[in-house]
């Protein structure tokens, strides 16, 4: 008599195709976290050039206000009457320093809204134009 059914073979796992689509999975996440890197500049060889001159770099000095409250002064902690003081200094020592505030990213443990208003005022008052320091809008939070 004829035997119509095949014989039934144990199933076999094959590896070599598993370690094939392995191996192209962590190639693909490879490429993929190397793409992420943001470039902010890219690397391009300058031209030299007879007519050129020595760049002159702009004294600055920061103004922080920390998370706890507290004021700097480039590295010197102050009081809020003694930034202007302070500031005066470092403007009669270098004719010319730009003034940067800078707020330190995080919840603080006192309200530094009026702290920032206040110092605001009094160095708009006393004729120092101050420039913001932040992060992009991009890398930042999207709330406007």
């Amino acid at each position: 008599m004829l035997k119509l059914r095949r014989q039934e073979t144990e199933p076999r796992i094959e590896l070599m195709p598993l370690i094939d689509v392995i191996f192209l999975i962590l190639t693909f996440f490879i490429y993929a976290m190397v793409l992420m890197v943001r470039v902010d500049m890219l690397p391009v060889p300058l031209e030299s050039y007879g007519s050129s001159e020595e760049p002159s770099s702009t004294p600055a000095v920061g103004v922080t206000l920390r998370l706890d409250g507290n004021i700097y002064v480039g590295h010197d902690q102050v009081t809020i009457d003694e930034v202007l003081p302070a500031l005066k200094d470092v403007m009669d020592s270098e004719p010319g320093t730009i003034v940067y505030m800078v707020m330190e990213a995080g919840n603080g443990t006192v309200d530094r809204g009026p702290l920032l208003t206040s110092l605001w005022d009094r160095l708009h008052l006393a004729g120092i134009d101050i420039q913001l320091v932040g992060q992009d809008r991009e890398s930042g939070s999207t709330t406007p």
